[in-house]
């Protein structure tokens, strides 16, 4: 019989504290709906590509070209950090040798506040795209003749979806 009491009062204990969590949940929710609400939109309907030249001689700039673009009928923004269009302060880039390996990252690192200000914001125009290029050489220990691939990792920060990555080849004068 004092078993049953246990289980019971331990039933009724988890039962009354979900109950108690549910009602938590519940208006963190509407709380979080609000705060979602006032944050700036950054839609899927941005989406950027990345371009380099095939071939780039030693010594010369490894220059990538970022573009994004709007495709939907109203104006639309993304976070500018983690893209070219802010000097180098984080990594957002994976750039791989020819074995797969990959290129130690030299540049800055920044600690951010979050949420990101409003002023970290950049507006697409319907319809149009903003470009911005970057040398590759100021941030990535590029330095042996190899083919190069690129790939842009840095979607969860900014908003931007890019599809494909870029290959180059880095090669002796």
């Amino acid at each position: 019989m004092k078993n049953y009491k246990t289980i019971l009062s331990a039933t009724l204990l988890t039962l009354s504290a979900c109950s108690v969590n549910h009602v938590k949940n519940t208006s963190a929710g509407s709380d979080s709906a609000k705060n979602q609400s006032s944050a700036p939109a950054i839609s899927a309907s941005l989406f950027a590509k990345m371009q380099i030249k095939p071939t780039i001689k030693i010594g010369a700039a490894v220059e990538l070209k970022f573009t994004v673009y709007n495709d939907a009928d109203t104006a639309r923004q993304f976070c500018k950090w983690h893209t070219p269009f802010e000097p180098l302060m984080s990594k957002y880039l994976d750039v791989k040798d020819a074995s797969g390996q990959e290129i130690l990252y030299k540049g800055a690192m920044a600690k951010r506040i979050m949420p990101p200000p409003p002023s970290s914001y950049i507006k697409v125009n319907p319809k149009d795209s903003l470009m911005a290029t970057i040398d590759l050489l100021k941030a990535y220990d590029i330095s042996k003749p190899s083919k190069y691939t690129v790939i842009y990792v840095g979607q969860n920060m900014s908003g931007l979806t890019v599809k494909d990555s870029v290959a180059f080849v880095y090669e002796g004068k």
